[in-house]
């Protein structure tokens, strides 16, 4: 069996290292970017995507690429901490289970997993998709052709094999009123103010959080409400116009902010369609299954998706049938993390100052005893318990 995924992202790479070798599949990845991205933010790691890790044996890389994280603390335009969250309680919380990891690195533990045998190619993504007999013909953008048993889009929001098979994006894009950005910068003066903790500033209408690198740099990650889901011209630009009036460190941040090309940006939405395949074409992780940055574990289910998929098609005769299995069983996951997500978005950067007093009360009575692991299962919800029923074929 032969399988193209589209999206060399977590979900692509997941998927592609679980197909080949588990079921021995043949795999291509292709990846429209021209290199690997280095991009994103930090994640908390924990849930399906924790157990699918460490069933898949990429665990131990992951935690060697993890940052120790002592707390996440709330501070005003003077630096001065209004609500804490203190990330050891939480996890134990999780048994431990928990990692805070850049995305980039989740990537690159991923990518260095994949055996030689599995072809991936940069710079180059679909042009056309065609049906072809029991399979899928697929035209790629410098014109070579490869005819697959299984074409997978594992490519992201804003997929191309999702336009292309299912059509337009507008129609399965839920936009939740925010934009969001990150980048990187060197500044010794700030790591050495941030040391372990991840700092987001007190403020409503947006939210700015830095926290330190191993090597020395500091990431910067910012979420701001927008009305209009376009993503600006000039990222650097629109950073300056949302943020540059706050204080703290944030005007050191925007100051060594990197050019549009190096900066992360896009809008805060998820994705919600009626079927998640279509033949022998399939959609995982972001594609179909975006849950939001307000939600948390997008990276572990699309971790946690790749791996029920491939264990579906490894237990079921018919690829088609495998498909439909597939989504039976992960769409109610998907779909349990989204509704969470739009219940909670109004409190993940408050619109005004009586919603920041709330949340600086519920953070305070999070650290009381108890409510920790209380906490901690309503983050992981079902979905730790279920994820080996999930995985084996009904």
């Amino acid at each position: 069996m032969r399988a193209v995924i589209c999206g060399a992202g977590i979900a692509g790479l997941a998927l592609a290292g679980r197909l080949h070798d588990v079921l021995g599949w043949e795999v291509v990845v292709v990846e429209k970017a021209a290199r690997p991205r280095t991009e994103g933010y930090m994640i908390d790691f924990f849930g399906p995507g924790y157990d699918a890790a460490e069933a898949m044996g990429v665990l131990p890389w992951l935690e060697e690429l993890s940052h120790p994280v002592s707390e996440a603390v709330f501070l005003d335009e003077h630096g001065q901490c209004n609500a804490r969250l203190d990330y050891r309680r939480f996890g134990r919380a999780l048994n431990g289970r928990l990692l805070s990891i850049m995305r980039p690195d989740l990537e690159l533990a991923l990518r260095e997993r994949l055996s030689l045998a599995v072809g991936l190619r940069f710079g180059v993504g679909p042009a056309r998709i065609d049906p072809a007999g029991h399979g899928v013909r697929v035209t790629l953008t410098d014109g070579s052709v490869i005819d697959a048993d299984l074409l997978v889009g594992a490519d992201g929001l804003h997929s191309t094999v999702r336009a292309m098979v299912f059509g337009e994006e507008r129609r399965f894009v839920r936009y939740l009123g925010y934009h969001t950005a990150a980048f990187t910068f060197d500044d010794p003066y700030a790591r050495d103010e941030l040391g372990e903790r991840f700092c987001l500033t007190d403020t409503t209408e947006r939210q700015m959080g830095l926290y330190a690198l191993r090597d020395g740099r500091v990431a910067a990650f910012a979420v701001h409400r927008s009305a209009d889901p376009r993503r600006p011209a000039d990222a650097r630009a629109a950073l300056y116009h949302e943020y540059g009036s706050l204080g703290w460190l944030v005007p050191r941040a925007l100051a060594a902010c990197p050019p549009s090309p190096r900066i992360y940006y896009d809008q805060v939405a998820q994705i919600g369609l009626p079927s998640w395949s279509r033949g022998r074409v399939v959609l995982v992780g972001d594609a179909c299954q975006a849950v939001s940055l307000v939600a948390g574990q997008g990276a572990s289910l699309a971790i946690a998706g790749a791996y029920v998929l491939a264990d579906r098609l490894a237990g079921t005769p018919r690829i088609e049938d495998a498909l439909r299995s597939y989504e039976r069983v992960w769409r109610p996951v998907v779909t349990d993390r989204q509704r969470a997500a739009r219940k909670t978005v109004r409190w993940f950067v408050p619109e005004t100052e009586r919603h920041l007093r709330v949340r600086r009360a519920a953070l305070r009575f999070a650290g009381l005893p108890g409510v920790g692991r209380l906490a901690g299962t309503s983050l992981t919800g079902k979905l730790r318990p279920s994820l080996g029923r999930l995985a084996s074929p009904a």
